[in-house]
């Protein structure tokens, strides 16, 4: 087994579980310890995104791909200013990076950013360990002066849970910015910031729309100052159940009638919008290989997603909300998980994954043209 040449690939790590399952290994990145939730991303490409994606706050990631690493890091692919996982586990590390755009070791940029990691492990059996028991706390530990198991198992358990945990605010801009449009400007759109990915406004200004981004605690005046003519919600970390500042803002959006389009997250806070409830997933779908279908054309697409968390809404049909009608216009063909709403009576929709692409596939970018059709059809 191939491993990195830094001196911390020789120094003992232990990754463990709250139900007490132990896995050891080596350490990568940084030395220390770490605790979050313990999830699994299917994908086999696209790791520096997954790691500066901030819907990863507070998890450690898994990765099901056995060997990581070997395209290095770039100054190029960061979906955000930093890195958000709050640990990484992986099987196989790269020795040495092979891509022309390497500028550095994906160990060396853990290590800078204070990312612990254990490598050697077998991320096979973690993963289907968290199939079985779903996603859980964890901690990674590692140094010559490891703690006993007791020890680490009690660390573990004293870790605040996902549930119930309100993390957007701590992830998103503090201050507004502008994305201006690629050419001419053509619309404006207003992005609440749950822990947006860099991509996505980018995808917007593709299209010839100007992208003001807000703090996620905006207040509804503050939205309209930016005479959007469009608003968006992003993705994000946490428990839609404790999101009562964006639910509101949305429902004030959905009483304008302003054209309204959301992800992950924000499809998440559509739904409490809109009433519904939500709930914890077992495991959650992290990758970019999910297969969707898109209820209003029948068509299957790729998808790459990020959730732990899901909405409970009526698949067999329309329902009525306070906004008027609605139904769930996206589904996952693995679970039948719900993966995307639609209103009737307003132009507003959502989907549960990243249409943004990155990384991941381009099934979805049709997403944003819907969203200009929908301003399109409103300023007409």
């Amino acid at each position: 087994m191939s491993t990195p040449t830094r001196e911390t690939a020789k120094v003992p790590a232990v990754l463990v579980l709250e139900d007490g399952r132990t896995f050891r290994g080596r350490a990568y990145g940084a030395v220390g310890e770490t605790f979050g939730e313990a999830v699994f991303s299917t994908g086999m490409t696209g790791y520096q995104e997954t790691l500066t994606d901030p819907s990863y706050h507070r998890q450690i990631v898994v990765m099901t791909a056995p060997h990581v690493g070997n395209t290095g890091v770039n100054d190029e692919d960061p979906e955000s200013g930093r890195i958000w996982v709050s640990g990484y586990v992986v099987r196989d590390p790269a020795r040495k990076p092979s891509n022309w755009r390497s500028r550095r070791t994906l160990d060396e940029e853990l290590a800078a950013q204070g990312v612990v990691g254990i490598s050697g492990v077998d991320t096979r059996a973690l993963t289907r360990h968290l199939r079985e028991r779903g996603a859980m706390r964890v901690g990674i530990f590692s140094g010559n002066a490891l703690p006993d198991e007791g020890t680490m198992l009690a660390e573990v358990r004293q870790a605040p849970e996902m549930k119930g945990a309100d993390l957007a605010a701590e992830v998103a801009t503090a201050e507004a910015y502008t994305v201006p449009a690629h050419g001419t400007r053509k619309f404006t759109v207003a992005a609440v910031d749950l822990g947006i990915k860099g991509m996505t406004p980018y995808r917007m200004a593709e299209r010839g729309i100007e992208v003001r981004v807000l703090p996620a605690t905006a207040s509804l005046e503050e939205l309209y100052a930016a005479g959007p003519d469009g608003v968006f919600f992003s993705n994000g970390p946490g428990d839609p159940a404790t999101a009562e500042h964006p639910v509101a803002l949305m429902r004030g959006v959905l009483e304008r009638g302003t054209p309204l389009f959301g992800i992950c997250f924000g499809n998440q806070i559509l739904g409490r919008a809109l009433g519904l409830g939500t709930f914890k997933l077992k495991y959650g779908h992290r990758g970019i290989n999910q297969p969707v279908q898109d209820r209003t054309t029948g068509k299957v697409e790729v998808t790459a997603h990020n959730h732990g968390f899901a909405v409970d809404a009526p698949l067999d049909g329309p329902f009525d909300t306070p906004f008027g009608r609605a139904e769930v216009s996206h589904v996952c063909l693995n679970d039948e998980v719900v993966e995307g709403l639609r209103l009737l009576d307003r132009p507003a929709f959502s989907v549960q994954y990243h249409p943004e692409a990155a990384a991941g596939p381009h099934d979805a970018a049709y997403l944003f043209d819907r969203f200009v059709s929908l301003m399109e059809a409103s300023r007409a």
